[in-house]
């Protein structure tokens, strides 16, 4: 797992009030500068001439110099050179722009393809040509978010585990949401597109210097919108190859430590313990710290009638989710020992005493339609 506090950020601290656009770490980002700034020196060519023009015949044609107005109703003349010359502008703005925005299209002949699925509120990344995935969750502590903590450096752009691609290879993203409308957003590669459920984005970028790049979701999706950061990182390609290598190594004994619990009870202390971490980082933001939810907008868990007495709906809702609504599928977000440790936590906690205790075998059987 990676932090990104373990690094340093590439290139020098954005100011704060800039007016302008960044420039990028990319050709394409660079493009994107260059054609922002040939449209807004036109803008300011244009504006130049219609003021001048317009303060010039106000100054010298005005009526205490004893100027006439003179008196016409049509100019073919005039009216061929107004449509005629703003032709000539958009087909020269036009060119550079076209240029530009196929550049940014053509995400074909991919050295490496990311699957990027939004949901709310996180960003699951999956490397299409490795057996590799991963969840990517905001990093800050909430006691700065809550002001008991001072803010860091990188406030709400930081996260637990970023995106790592390698340097000069074409890197093709696959973007789309789990739930509502996402937008995944890297400005200093030009990238943003939209994250819509059912559908697939395409977008790509070429990044030659290793570094830290942040980003942001940039549609409103939600009540956690402002805390769904990305971060990428760029390494060598003898470092990613590495890195890509343990990560696969280190999913791959998960996954086989899983299986081990399939055949193991584990203790009501240990269920207690590790749902409640999981529940506060998962559940607690909609479902309240002390699982009275939110009236009207979420449910409460605390003395529910599924908590209380539904073992299998509950689990069910914890591994699917609920269409239609904000409760989210966990069942590929949290490990077998996670959503039996939370499903126990919420059946126990807060006063409901079940006595319940969910193993991972029970949800093994859920997620397998057993």
């Amino acid at each position: 797992m990676l932090s990104v506090t373990a690094f340093a950020d590439s290139g020098a601290q954005k100011d704060q009030y800039q007016l302008n656009l960044s420039k990028g770490v990319t050709d394409i980002s660079g493009q994107v500068y260059d054609l922002h700034m040939l449209m807004f020196y036109i803008c300011v060519a244009i504006a130049l001439v219609v003021f001048g023009v317009m303060f010039y015949a106000m100054y010298f044609h005005r009526k205490s110099r004893g100027a006439k107005p003179a008196h016409f109703h049509e100019s073919v003349k005039v009216e061929i050179a107004w449509t005629v010359v703003p032709f000539i502008i958009l087909i020269f703005m036009a060119v550079p722009a076209a240029k530009t925005l196929i550049a940014m299209e053509d995400s074909s002949k991919a050295d490496v393809t990311v699957l990027v699925t939004g949901s709310q509120w996180k960003w699951h990344y999956k490397y299409m040509d490795r057996d590799l995935s991963y969840y990517s969750l905001l990093a800050t502590q909430p006691e700065q978010i809550q002001n008991k903590f001072a803010k860091g450096e990188n406030y709400l752009l930081e996260v637990d585990r970023p995106l790592v691609i390698p340097t000069g290879k074409k890197v093709r993203f696959l973007i789309t949401s789990d739930d509502v409308i996402h937008s995944w957003w890297v400005p200093d590669f030009a990238v943003k597109k939209d994250a819509n459920p059912g559908f697939i984005n395409e977008a790509w970028t070429r990044v030659d210097q290793p570094g830290i790049y942040r980003g942001q979701c940039a549609e409103l999706c939600g009540k956690d919108h402002g805390f769904m950061p990305v971060v990428v990182i760029a390494k060598d390609p003898a470092e990613y190859e590495a890195w890509v290598s343990e990560q696969e190594a280190i999913q791959r004994k998960a996954k086989e430590e899983e299986q081990k619990l399939l055949a193991m009870n584990m203790s009501m202390e240990e269920l207690m313990s590790v749902g409640e971490r999981v529940y506060n980082t998962s559940c607690a933001a909609c479902h309240m710290p002390n699982g009275e939810g939110l009236p009207g907008v979420f449910p409460a868990l605390k003395g529910s009638d599924m908590a209380l007495n539904d073992m299998p709906a509950h689990i069910d809702i914890v591994v699917n989710g609920k269409s239609g609504t904000a409760m989210q599928a966990f069942g590929k977000q949290l490990s077998l020992k996670e959503l039996a440790a939370v499903i126990t936590y919420e059946r126990n906690a807060w006063g409901n005493n079940t006595g319940d205790t969910v193993q991972a075998k029970d949800v093994n059987a859920v997620m397998n339609g057993q």
